[in-house]
């Protein structure tokens, strides 16, 4: 049964301007490359951590893959607040970022306790809890920025698709 509401139409995350700005900065290319390295680091520190946590082995693999972590996870948070000056003119907590912002705090606070806990010699097992947590909300904040930019890109796609339709003639904006 069809819905008597009408389709709401979603607002963008970037003006032409914005877009234009994204598109030229290198930022955008320095996020590219740094997301799915920390992905990587984050998927093997995992597997230490665990594997840690199962048998009491390799703290030291683990505490080093954990600070390579929260060390990309600082580059890429610095890297990021650039990215959104240039191209919304703030430095954090663009409109169509904000949430996807206040979530990477959340993460940052788990790492940045992890770190505490392992300069005052906090005891290992609650180290990798942190750790835990700290990586729980990392997989959230990934899968809401993942979520936002596909719907970027779908949104722009049907842009384009709208565009190229209204210039054949086409008003439904889906060419033949």
């Amino acid at each position: 049964m069809a819905s008597s509401k009408p389709q709401q139409q979603r607002k963008p995350l970037y003006t032409p301007e914005q877009r234009a700005r994204r598109n030229a900065t290198k930022w955008t290319l320095v996020q590219g490359i740094l997301a799915p390295i920390q992905f990587l680091v984050f998927a093997w520190s995992l597997v230490l951590v665990i594997r840690f946590l199962a048998t009491g082995d390799g703290l030291w693999w683990t505490n080093a893959s954990i600070l390579v972590k929260t060390v990309l996870l600082f580059t890429i948070m610095v890297t990021g607040s650039i990215w959104e000056k240039v191209v919304f003119d703030v430095w954090l907590f663009a409109e169509p970022f904000f949430w996807e912002d206040v979530f990477s705090f959340l993460v940052i606070f788990f790492h940045c306790w992890y770190l505490y806990g392992l300069l005052t010699g906090m005891e290992p097992r609650l180290l990798m809890y942190i750790t835990l947590c700290a990586y729980g909300a990392y997989v959230i904040n990934a899968m809401q920025w993942i979520l936002k930019l596909r719907a970027a890109r779908l949104l722009e796609a049907s842009e384009r698709a709208a565009a190229a339709g209204a210039v054949s003639g086409d008003p439904a904006g889906v060419a033949a």
